[in-house]
């Protein structure tokens, strides 16, 4: 019997993760609050303490961080990381779809094994929200939620968030507001015993609702699933917050470029915005009023600031929007929480976004200044667990440099 027991313990030691302590680094926990120096311990997934002169013996692994700044893991809000791999080619884009409207769900395509995944993670995007594509329709589906670890055993949430648009799609603005309003209105009346009545009636079947979308819509008409609107004009932001007001959406305007002509009704209303400040010159007669100072002017009447980019692939460069933002007047602490915390808040991502004693370690170790271009991370964890940082530029690189002993048909 004993020698059963000693089989167990040493079995239950060898599967344990190991403890890491990240030592003297400044850190910017995504809370907002002052950079201050200490010690972060992590045992398994998650940060036991924070502090000054942890006792290195608590740890398995030390990584100095003196003169390097530490943050917690950038969360992308919208991306379309291991549902798209080339944007030109239909055989590796599954964020679409010609069947469902608003129950269009991405979660079940995502590819761990995606070249996006290491490119964004080694320069600092730990988790992101994948979402649905393009589309001319009013909404597009709904938006999941993945740590960008690269195992095939995924750690995600399904359907988080639904994306739509006003502006910009199919058909007459103001039909698209009122269909808009009048697809709320008939998910409303959802319950268990009328589906299939509310799927018959002419609305659903003149836009080929299937229950899925009914469903999903009923969440958002309920306010138990967030709705992230893409809107520019100022006048249809006017729309889109009477349809909070009407429904109690749980809302988040997105693009928002002439949100500055009414900011105190985007401040009444509470909703959080996710904007692209490199996106700053009007491409459309929806973006005339666009300013370079978007970010600094929404920040500065206290509404919580998001950050996208146009980048394709390339969602990490909100690190550049989000300085752009800062340099035209966004508080710089703001602009770090707005890539962290606000998005884990926003969401309901349970304890990420920040790092703080229970929560995930999903950290950064930065070289410098984690908003100047020139900086990059020296280390990446994600629930713990430190990320092999190699993307496939380092692997090409590695394979052109040292050719030497190849033969000239495989390095051709």
């Amino acid at each position: 019997m004993k020698k059963i027991i000693f089989l167990a313990l040493i079995s239950v030691s060898f599967i344990q993760a190991e403890s890491i302590l990240i030592k003297s680094g400044t850190i910017l926990d995504g809370s907002g609050e002052n950079p201050f120096k200490a010690d972060i311990l992590i045992d398994g997934a998650r940060i036991i303490e924070i502090g000054s002169g942890i006792n290195e013996s608590k740890a398995d692994r030390l990584i100095d961080a003196s003169d390097k700044i530490v943050t917690p893991g950038l969360i992308s809000p919208i991306s379309n990381i291991g549902v798209v791999e080339i944007n030109a080619l239909d055989v590796t884009t599954d964020d679409e779809s010609s069947i469902y409207g608003p129950g269009f769900s991405i979660f079940y395509a995502f590819n761990p094994n995606s070249t996006l995944i290491p490119w964004n993670k080694s320069n600092g995007v730990t988790s992101a929200i994948s979402t649905p594509g393009y589309s001319n329709e009013i909404f597009k589906g709904m938006g999941s939620y993945f740590l960008l670890d690269g195992k095939y055993d995924i750690t995600g949430l399904q359907d988080i968030a639904m994306y739509a648009r006003i502006g910009n799609v199919q058909g007459s603005r103001s039909e698209n507001i009122q269909l808009m309003e009048s697809m709320l209105l008939l998910a409303q009346k959802l319950n268990s015993d009328n589906i299939s009545e509310l799927l018959d009636g002419n609305l659903a079947s003149s836009f080929g609702l299937l229950e899925q979308d009914i469903i999903a819509l009923n969440k958002v008409a309920l306010g138990e699933l967030p709705i992230v609107i893409e809107v520019n004009r100022a006048a249809d932001i006017l729309q889109a917050l009477r349809l909070k007001k009407i429904f109690n959406l749980d809302m988040i305007l997105m693009s928002v470029e002439e949100a500055p002509l009414i900011i105190q009704q985007i401040k009444d209303s509470g909703v959080p915005v996710i904007i692209d400040p490199m996106d700053n010159i009007p491409n459309s007669f929806d973006e005339l009023a666009s300013d370079i100072k978007l970010g600094g002017i929404l920040d500065k009447n206290g509404i919580k600031v998001m950050f996208s980019t146009q980048r394709s692939h390339n969602y990490h460069l909100m690190r550049q929007g989000a300085g752009n933002a800062v340099a035209h007047g966004m508080s710089y602490k703001n602009a770090i929480r707005g890539m962290t915390l606000t998005v884990a808040e926003t969401f309901k991502l349970k304890d990420r976004g920040q790092i703080k004693k229970g929560n995930f370690a999903d950290i950064v170790i930065w070289t410098e200044d984690p908003l100047e271009q020139m900086s990059y991370p020296i280390s990446v964890l994600i629930n713990g667990e430190i990320q092999d940082l190699t993307t496939r530029s380092d692997r090409l690189t590695e394979r052109y440099i040292n050719s030497n002993d190849l033969p000239k048909a495989y390095i051709h």
